[in-house]
C-alpha cells in the first residue's frame, strides 16, 4: 500500500474533517483547537494523535517541526461573517482565523492546502474582498486553487448541508485534482438514517415514524457558545423538523420507549425530540466516534463539524492529485 500522506488540521473541533482525511488515507501529524472540550473529544477517539489546545493566532509552527513541509493543511473554520473586510481593525474573530490559517501556509508550505466554509465565500460579491485577499497570497507562494461548493447530503450526509471548500495545490500537483464527484444516487431520508435507532428501546411506532420523515435532515447548526441550551436551529429550520414529526427546539436525553405514545399533533411542543448522539448519525460521525462532554457542548461540537464522508471524497480526491507524476 502507498505510504499515508501527512496533514495539519487546524480548528480541528470533534475531528469530523479529520476523521473523514484519515479514511482517505491520510495521517494527522497534528491537530489545533482552542476548545479543550473539542481536544478531549480528539484525544478520546484516538489517544495517538498529537492535539495542540491552542488557539490558532498564537501557534507557531516552528515549535513544531513536524509540520513542516507536510502533504496538506486543513481547516474546517468557523464561518466568516459577510460584513467583515480584510485589514479593517474590528474584523471578526472567523476572519481573523482565515487569515491566520493563510498565513500558516507561509510558514508550513504544505503540498495541499483545503479549506472548508460557508458557500458564499466561494462566489458572493459580499466576499470578493476576502477571496482576493486568499488569491494573491496563494498565487505568491506557487499555488494554483480551484473554489466550488459541495452538498453534503450527494455523499450519503443525510443532511442538506451547503459547504464552501477552497482546494489550492502547489503547481506540480494540480493538474491532477479534480473535485469530487456525488458518491450517492440518491439522499438518504431522516426516517432512512434513525430508523433503528428510534426503535432501539422498543418503540413500536419507530417504523410508522421514520416512513413519513422522508426528507433530508435541515442543516445541522452548532450556534455560539454563548447562547442558551442546544436547539436544532432557528425558525425555518424548526419548522423543516416539525414538518417530519420533530420538535427542533431541545433534545431528548434518550429514544422513545416501548411505552411512548406518539401524539401526531401540529403543536411542535409535543413532538419527540431527537437525541445529540441521533445528531451524530445525521452527521455521519462513525458509529464508534465519542462525543464528549455535557449535551449542549455535544450537539456543538457535532453541529459545527464537518461531515466525515465528505472529508474523505474531498481527501480522496486531493490524495489521487498529490500522488500523481509532478510536473515541472
Amino acid at each position: 500500500m502507498t505510504d499515508r500522506l501527512g496533514f495539519v488540521d487546524v480548528c480541528a473541533g470533534a475531528g469530523g474533517l479529520a476523521s473523514g482525511l484519515e479514511s482517505a488515507g491520510f495521517s494527522p501529524v497534528l491537530l489545533l483547537d482552542n476548545k479543550r472540550q473539542a481536544c478531549e473529544t480528539l484525544l478520546a477517539n484516538r489517544p495517538q494523535w498529537k492535539v495542540v489546545c491552542e488557539d490558532l493566532i498564537e501557534f507557531l509552527p516552528e515549535e513544531h517541526p513536524e509540520t513542516l513541509d507536510v502533504d496538506l493543511l486543513s481547516a474546517g473554520l468557523p464561518r466568516v461573517k459577510s460584513s467583515a473586510a480584510v485589514g479593517r481593525s474590528d474584523s471578526e474573530p472567523e476572519l481573523r482565523l482565515l487569515t491566520a490559517t493563510v498565513y500558516l501556509v507561509h510558514a508550513i508550505q504544505p503540498r495541499a492546502l483545503l479549506l472548508e466554509n460557508l458557500p458564499a465565500l466561494v462566489d458572493s460579491p459580499a466576499y470578493a474582498e476576502v477571496r482576493e485577499f486568499i488569491e494573491a497570497e496563494l498565487t505568491h507562494l506557487g499555488y494554483r486553487f480551484r473554489w466550488f461548493v459541495l452538498n453534503a447530503a450527494d455523499f450519503g450526509v443525510p443532511q442538506e448541508r451547503l459547504q464552501g471548500v477552497l482546494v489550492a495545490l502547489k503547481e506540480p500537483w494540480f493538474h491532477a485534482f479534480v473535485p469530487p464527484e456525488p458518491t450517492v444516487s440518491e439522499h438518504v431520508s431522516v426516517g432512512r438514517a434513525l430508523r433503528r435507532s428510534m426503535g432501539a428501546r422498543g418503540w413500536p411506532e419507530a417504523d410508522v415514524w421514520a416512513d413519513q420523515a422522508l426528507a433530508v435532515a435541515p442543516t445541522l447548526v452548532g450556534g455560539s457558545d454563548n447562547r442558551g441550551g442546544a436547539d436544532l436551529g432557528p425558525t425555518g429550520t424548526k419548522r423543516a423538523w416539525a414538518r417530519m414529526g420533530v420538535n427542533g427546539g431541545a433534545f431528548a436525553d434518550e429514544v422513545p420507549g416501548p411505552d411512548y405514545e406518539w401524539p401526531r399533533s401540529d403543536d411542535m411542543a409535543r413532538m419527540l425530540k431527537i437525541t445529540v448522539d441521533q445528531a451524530a448519525v445525521l452527521q455521519s460521525f462513525p458509529p464508534e466516534w465519542r462525543i464528549t462532554g455535557q449535551k449542549t457542548a455535544r450537539y456543538r461540537q457535532i453541529g459545527h463539524a464537518t461531515p466525515p464522508p465528505v472529508g474523505r471524497a474531498l481527501g480522496e480526491a486531493i490524495a489521487t492529485a498529490l500522488r500523481s507524476p509532478a510536473r515541472a
